[in-house]
């Protein structure tokens, strides 16, 4: 019997859901022991019933509940909580989900703080109030799902790699528990690391180009690019960017990593974790022009906060 699943995006961009296509064929072998029930991304669901006659929120009955995207309003509170009720087994797809990801970044500020600077600061014919007729009320921050409601399995990623999203619902339906990489970005990086002695002590900014050889030089004969004085956010950063081919996408692209799968432990912080390895590594942090932008892709779980008024 066919393993049922039902997936929901909330504060999200769609990108998981993409991945999920971009699963390709694989994506058949999964629809042959796979009933997706619930799926708004791909195909027409109501939630109050197909006539909009139903009374409360409703989502069918799942073996497997996949969620992407953030809890940023009530109505992304309300629908993972029916999630959790309805689903036997919830996976937080992408770092959205997980972290906060990009949308995250609003937690540095209030939702009056928001709506006062887009709705009467930074347009050219300022609002006389803020629009509410039939929208869900916005919650004080960006949540990652969990600080809301269980969840059994996280699988990062902005978006995941098409390669862990299915080998983790394969193992689902066989029954087994999922396996998805836990090492660091930098610890699958093949660039060469010639020590700490000759470190910048101050960051560059990546308009200066950094230093390798042709574009189709190996990887191997490319210098750290955190070692070149790069904010690279490798020694933090969960891997997984590569799929099962293991280099990073960033990396191979002789770009610094971005952080875009959250930190290697579900519970570590990003900022503090790269503030740590800058000043091991002999970078003056105070060069840093600010440290929030170390935190985009997993500001959830009170790592973002606005900040304190001055005292006067």
């Amino acid at each position: 019997m066919p393993v049922k699943v039902a997936s929901e995006w909330l504060n999200s961009c769609s990108g998981c859901e993409i991945s999920v296509l971009d699963m390709g064929e694989r994506l058949l072998d999964i629809l042959a022991v796979a009933d997706f029930v619930h799926i708004p991304a791909l195909m027409d669901s109501k939630y109050f019933g197909q006539l909009g006659d139903g009374k409360h929120l409703d989502i069918p009955q799942a073996d497997v509940g996949i969620i992407s995207g953030g809890i940023r309003n009530e109505e992304h509170l309300e629908v993972a909580k029916v999630m959790r009720e309805r689903c036997g087994f919830i996976i937080a797809l992408g770092t959205c989900a997980t972290h906060g990801g990009i949308p995250s970044l609003a937690n540095s500020y209030t939702p009056e703080q928001i709506f006062e600077r887009y709705y009467h600061t930074e347009t050219t014919d300022p609002a006389d109030f803020v629009p509410n007729q039939g929208l869900p009320a916005l919650l004080e921050s960006c949540d990652a799902v969990d600080q809301h409601i269980k969840v059994d399995l996280l699988v990062p990623g902005c978006p995941p790699h098409p390669d862990h999203i299915f080998s983790a619902l394969v193992a689902l339906v066989k029954g087994e528990a999922p396996v998805l990489p836990e090492k660091s970005v930098c610890d699958t990086c093949p660039t060469k690391r010639e020590g700490k002695g000759d470190l910048a002590k101050k960051l560059k900014r990546f308009l200066e180009a950094p230093e390798y050889g042709a574009p189709d030089e190996p990887l191997d004969q490319m210098r750290c690019l955190l070692e070149q004085g790069f904010l690279c956010m490798g020694p933090v950063t969960r891997a997984g960017c590569g799929g099962d081919g293991i280099l990073p996408r960033c990396i191979s692209a002789r770009v610094p990593c971005r952080g875009c799968y959250g930190p290697v432990r579900p519970d570590g912080n990003q900022r503090l974790d790269m503030l740590n390895a800058l000043a091991s590594n002999g970078i003056d942090v105070t060069t840093l022009p600010e440290s929030a932008s170390m935190l985009r892709f997993s500001g959830a779980h009170g790592r973002l906060r606005p900040a304190r008024p001055k005292e006067s």
